[in-house]
């Protein structure tokens, strides 16, 4: 992890040397340009060290409190999912969207955490709410997102997450249609959480994590 920080950090800060950068190791620069580069140099450590693919690098460059771009790197998959602001997101270079699914009994719901899902009251409304869904799956937060983002899953719960987790992702999401929110309604990657889905399942996935 710290490695891969400090090559990122050390190529942004060369190229692009005014503008700020938040890392998950501990890289952090104010800058003066009302931008910042946010970094998670390894998303997906457990996976990494037990020898799966499902760990990416995320890159993000926020403005003016908004997350303008955003990478999500595959490593191992090699392959990579980036999106800017208002042009949309690709994988590889092929543009990707979110499905048409517009009903919980035919969706892919992913669902990170399940071991820290305790402290939430929505606990006890969990199964009940899953049972609802065509499938459940948890492959990892990164990987469900661009699942998410690339029509392969439909929603994507998130329970505990810090901005470098989430910059990239948002961007990714929302580029290719997806609705992204936190469990108190608003949409920021600072909130600790979020929800990801398609268009058609936002308000009763609202709905849930909100009273939750």
């Amino acid at each position: 992890d710290r490695e891969s920080e400090r090559l990122l950090v050390t190529a942004l800060a060369g190229t692009f040397p005014d503008d700020g950068i938040l890392g998950e190791e501990g890289a952090s620069h104010t800058g003066n340009s009302g931008r910042r580069w946010i970094i998670d140099p390894i998303d997906g450590t457990r996976e990494f060290l037990r020898g799966s693919s499902a760990w990416c690098v995320l890159v993000a460059l926020e403005a003016e409190g908004e997350a303008e771009l955003g990478v999500a790197h595959f490593p191992a998959m090699k392959t990579t999912f980036w999106a800017v602001r208002g042009e949309g997101a690709f994988r590889d270079g092929e543009r990707i969207s979110v499905s048409s699914i517009s009903s919980a009994d035919r969706a892919v719901l992913c669902l990170n955490g399940f071991n820290n899902l305790g402290k939430h009251t929505f606990r006890d409304r969990l199964l009940p709410f899953l049972s609802r869904y065509w499938s459940v799956r948890s492959l990892g937060g990164c990987l469900d997102a661009v699942m998410v983002a690339q029509g392969q899953a439909d929603a994507w719960i998130e329970p505990s997450a810090q901005p470098w987790d989430l910059a990239a992702l948002k961007v990714i999401s929302e580029e290719a249609g997806a609705r992204f929110f936190n469990f108190d309604g608003g949409s920021s990657i600072h909130a600790g959480n979020c929800v990801t889905c398609v268009p058609a399942l936002e308000a009763e996935l609202r709905a849930f994590v909100r009273n939750g």
